[in-house]
């Protein structure tokens, strides 16, 4: 019957749920690769040219074009010592034939090479294209709370 209600949807709310579908395994290839600490699986998320634009909330704090966010995921991945965890919750995605967007909550825990526990909570937007068949991240921005008191991150904060 599933299948008989998706025929019966207009052909633009069938492609917008693919679309968003596809996004979806778009960024759970990038979570994989995350936990894999594998940068070509998670850079197969993004666009392969110069025209990536990522917003960090860490320094260098802006990074243009893929090479540069490669180099950074390395430095990122390098900090942990042996596994490290990314999970992500709330994920939210809108897609309208070629171009779309998500939101999420991505979360990291591992231990850094001094030992250190690491837990961080960051939000994450991102804007894809569609480029032939595939949809790839074309712009990232990447947040933490700011307690305006003490002018610091919150790296813990929950929804």
């Amino acid at each position: 019957m599933l299948a008989v209600a998706h025929c019966l949807l207009p052909t633009t709310a069938r492609t917008a749920s693919t679309d968003e579908g596809q996004i979806r395994g778009v960024y759970e290839k990038l979570i994989s690769g995350c936990n894999a600490k594998d940068v070509g699986t998670i850079m197969t998320a993004y666009v392969a040219d110069e025209s990536l634009l990522v917003f960090d909330a860490l320094p260098l704090r802006q990074y243009v074009g893929a090479k540069a966010y490669r180099k950074d995921w390395e430095e990122f991945l390098a900090f942990f010592k042996g596994t490290v965890k990314c999970e992500f919750s709330e994920l939210s995605v809108v897609a309208d034939k070629m171009l779309g967007y998500s939101h999420t909550i991505f979360h990291t825990s591992g231990t850094d090479t001094k030992d250190k526990p690491v837990d961080l909570t960051m939000r994450v937007t991102d804007v894809y294209r569609k480029i032939g068949d595939t949809w790839r991240i074309v712009h990232e921005h990447i947040s933490f709370p700011v307690d305006l008191d003490t002018g610091k991150p919150d790296l813990s904060s929950r929804p």
